[in-house]
């Protein structure tokens, strides 16, 4: 397998389990409901549409980072209060963005990823869920002050 393919495993990886964040916050689901149900009808299953299917992923990654997100979230959701103004506590902003800063802030806390890697994928992920809006600048910038926070010296 190329680096490239191993790339975009892992990217479309993260950004199910940004997807798989929302979902349990959402649904109220387990971990353990949401990643059945990602691994066995959504990662690389067909869609339904005309011979179209979701797109592979690192299914280790999805799963590290998911179970990293849930055990962590505490430390996780302080560290993103932190690192937004104070009339904007993490309760107060999209759900999305929320899910999103929970997958990025796992990693940066018990992976070995390189922060500005982080950083660049969720900015990504970020501007795929938002196409028209500045949410990629703003992910940007909570992400830099946590990864600070989660590795200093680091960047």
């Amino acid at each position: 397998m190329s680096r490239t393919d191993r790339r975009t495993l892992r990217g479309a990886a993260r950004f199910y389990a940004v997807q798989a964040l929302f979902q349990m916050e959402k649904s109220g689901q387990t971990v353990e409901q949401v990643r059945r149900e990602f691994e066995t009808h959504r990662i690389g299953a067909d869609s339904g549409d005309e011979g179209e299917s979701w797109v592979e992923a690192d299914l280790g990654l999805f799963g590290r980072i998911i179970d990293m997100a849930v055990n962590h979230q505490a430390r996780i959701d302080q560290m993103t209060d932190r690192a937004l103004v104070a009339k904007w506590p993490i309760a107060r902003i999209d759900p999305t963005l929320r899910a999103l800063f929970r997958a990025a802030g796992a990693e940066l806390v018990e992976s070995d990823t390189p922060p500005r890697v982080v950083i660049t994928e969720y900015v990504q992920i970020a501007q795929a869920f938002f196409p028209e809006g500045r949410e990629a600048q703003f992910v940007n910038a909570v992400l830099d002050h946590m990864a600070r926070e989660a590795r200093p010296g680091v960047l």
